[in-house]
């Protein structure tokens, strides 16, 4: 199912390399869910990946925040949407 995006969707930025096939995984189901994604590629900017780890603890890619929420990873994700709470997030509603 595709969903559209609109102006209530939550703002969501992922840590993320260009050849990471699990970043790659999150970017699409994130798309096909209407997100709009705010990508920082942590290879471009090693700055970015330090300020990364800082935040979430982690040193892996991706990271996923949807709005304020740090969501973890692919498997996190994942997890979440197949928990059904995937499109309430991006909706602003949880």
């Amino acid at each position: 199912m595709i969903h559209n995006a609109d102006e209530s969707t939550a703002e969501v930025i992922m840590y993320a390399t260009d050849w990471c096939p699990f970043c790659v995984r999150a970017e699409k189901l994130l798309i096909s869910r209407g997100a709009k994604i705010k990508k920082i590629n942590v290879d471009e900017l090693p700055e970015l990946r330090a300020e990364m780890v800082e935040i979430t603890g982690r040193r892996t890619v991706p990271q996923i925040f949807i709005g304020s929420r740090h969501v973890g990873g692919h498997d996190d994700l994942v997890s979440l949407d197949r928990e059904g709470d995937l499109d309430a997030l991006l909706k602003n509603t949880v």
